[in-house]
């Protein structure tokens, strides 16, 4: 855990030793709230995890879920967040329940304990994934580093080098050579990881095998009780660094996609890391133009009631794997952390 995160993980601990966590929700917390995760699987300790973030336990998703329900909160469908954003409950705080990318874990490890609390849950899906084409670039890029003694990367911007050979030198170098690359574009990304990929000997289609999901499976689930299928794009580029014409195909491609081997419509859609660099007012009204009847952000903040007029650019709040504890849980829940970064502001849309 970085410098931030404990800054982070300090504030949710004076919010809890206040009450400020409680007191307040009558202003913070909104009608209700959209969580995101990723990764639900079984803790497995190693010194350099850069995506740690990205993943929690079984047992956390349990405890969330029992929290939740403690708390006296409804845990309801996408569908349902979204109608009671336009017809609210007076005293219900609701959350819904998102996963992105459609990992195995998911099935594997996060649907059984949803199933036992018997709540309902949306698990958005690149095509590119099931079949095996598009890439899951920050996980090649964490696979390289771990493999490599020493990075160097010649970038049109000046050469990266870097020692590679403890864990704290690994996460420096990958920390920086990720945010270096996410500030340009995405071609260079791919093409920068890809090297460092093959250098490593890294296959990016058996991460992509191991991780995701397959159709076969996508196609079972899909008819659950209390699942519901979202798009994510074709390939998962960060859609705001590409044009006009790139984006669009890529949101409405995707849903055509999924309907078309699901045999069912598709509603909710999610922009790939789904941050203000990656997503805009641009692509919201792609995402109207395709149909979809929501889409989901990674901007953090909690839903109010003037989300109702925005359904193509809604907020959420990550359940992060380096805060797993009913504290940092409860600070989330309140509303009152997103409340102060976005100062006060319900709407963030530019």
């Amino acid at each position: 855990m970085n410098g931030r995160h404990k800054a982070i993980a300090a504030a949710f601990k004076l919010m809890a030793t206040t009450g400020a966590d409680r007191w307040s929700r009558g202003f913070a917390q909104g009608a209700g709230v959209i969580l995101t995760l990723h990764h639900v699987r079984p803790h497995a300790p190693q010194g350099f995890s850069p995506n740690a973030l990205l993943e929690i336990t079984p047992e956390f998703l349990d405890t969330t879920l029992w929290l939740i329900r403690a708390e006296g909160y409804d845990i309801v469908s996408l569908d349902e967040a979204l109608l009671r954003l336009q017809q609210p409950k007076r005293g219900r705080f609701f959350v819904a329940l998102t996963f992105d990318d459609g990992y195995r874990d998911n099935v594997e490890h996060a649907w059984p304990v949803l199933a036992k609390h018997g709540v309902p849950w949306t698990l958005f899906v690149t095509p590119g994934f099931a079949d095996r084409t598009a890439r899951l670039w920050w996980l090649e890029l964490e696979e390289a580093i771990r493999v490599l003694p020493r990075l160097d990367v010649v970038l049109p911007d000046g050469r990266f080098s870097a020692r590679t050979e403890t864990d704290s030198e690994k996460s420096r170098a990958f920390d920086k050579l990720y945010w270096r690359l996410r500030r340009g574009p995405e071609e260079l990304l791919l093409s920068a990881i890809s090297e460092l990929a093959a250098e490593a000997g890294i296959d990016p289609a058996a991460l992509v095998e191991r991780e995701c999901l397959p159709w076969e499976t996508l196609r079972a689930l899909s008819g659950a009780p209390g699942v519901t299928i979202g798009a994510h794009t074709l390939t998962h580029p960060m859609l705001a660094k590409h044009d006009a014409e790139t984006a669009r195909r890529e949101i409405a491609g995707s849903k055509a996609r999924l309907e078309a081997e699901l045999g069912m419509p598709i509603h909710p859609f999610a922009y790939p890391v789904g941050d203000s660099g990656s997503a805009g007012p641009r692509e919201f009204a792609l995402a109207q133009e395709a149909g979809f009847v929501s889409a989901v952000t990674t901007r953090p903040g909690h839903l109010f009631a003037e989300h109702a007029e925005h359904l193509q650019a809604l907020p959420r709040v990550s359940l992060n794997g380096l805060h797993q504890n009913e504290v940092a849980l409860r600070a989330l829940l309140s509303g009152l952390p997103f409340w102060l970064r976005n100062r006060g502001r319900k709407l963030d849309l530019a």
